[in-house]
């Protein structure tokens, strides 16, 4: 079931969850995220987009993270993923870092990964196609073969989303950005040692509480 473009949140609302007992609209939503889930390791095994993104991204000398609205939380997840095993990675919060911050000083070398989903919000698309227009390497992740960035991004990973409810299901986003974290860090020849330094730095902290 790929979502229908254009359709609000309260049109989702009121097609698919409004006046729906909670035992139905459960289950109905299970069933969505298997099948969806199938989908989505069928289409990662045999789709190289991802290897295509993953191979710009650990080129790359400086990397940005951009997204907005709900896109915002997944470009940070795959941010902090990569940052365990990569330097030069760079999330675009608008406030430490702004895009006109990043804007106004590409390099070669550079790259900025956005996350772009329906309904596309604005501030991503004007600033991912200013950077690319700019020289600047862009990876996309979207959910369309004609959303607004394709076009100018050097590698696209689009993902077939849907849902049964209001809104859309994050199952295919997350296995795609965990994949292509998981990707980028393989093939990055200093991340064992960032990741053993990372570790180490982490204890002597006493960061997390099981190391207490």
């Amino acid at each position: 079931m790929t979502p229908q473009r254009g359709t609000t949140p309260s049109e989702r609302f009121d097609r698919n969850v409004q006046r729906r007992s909670a035992q139905v609209l459960k289950q109905r939503v299970l069933e969505q995220q298997r099948a969806e889930f199938d989908t989505a390791l069928a289409w990662a095994a045999e789709e190289d987009a991802i290897e295509r993104a993953a191979a710009l991204i650990v080129s790359a000398r400086r990397r940005y993270l951009l997204g907005s609205g709900k896109s915002l939380g997944y470009a940070c997840m795959l941010a902090s993923d990569l940052t365990a095993g990569l330097s030069g990675v760079h999330f675009v919060d608008g406030s430490a870092l702004r895009a006109l911050d990043v804007l106004s000083d590409i390099r070669a070398g550079d790259l900025l990964v956005a996350v772009s989903l329906s309904r596309y919000r604005r501030e991503t698309v004007e600033v991912a196609r200013t950077y690319a227009e700019r020289g600047g390497t862009l990876v996309l992740i979207t959910d369309a073969e004609d959303a607004p960035l394709v076009r100018y991004a050097a590698a696209a990973v689009v993902l077939d989303l849907s849902s049964a409810s209001y809104t859309n299901s994050p199952t295919s986003v997350a296995l795609s950005l965990h994949l292509l974290a998981t990707l980028t860090i393989a093939s990055s020849k200093g991340a064992g040692r960032r990741l053993r330094e990372r570790d180490a730095l982490s204890a002597e902290l006493g960061l997390y509480t099981e190391e207490e």
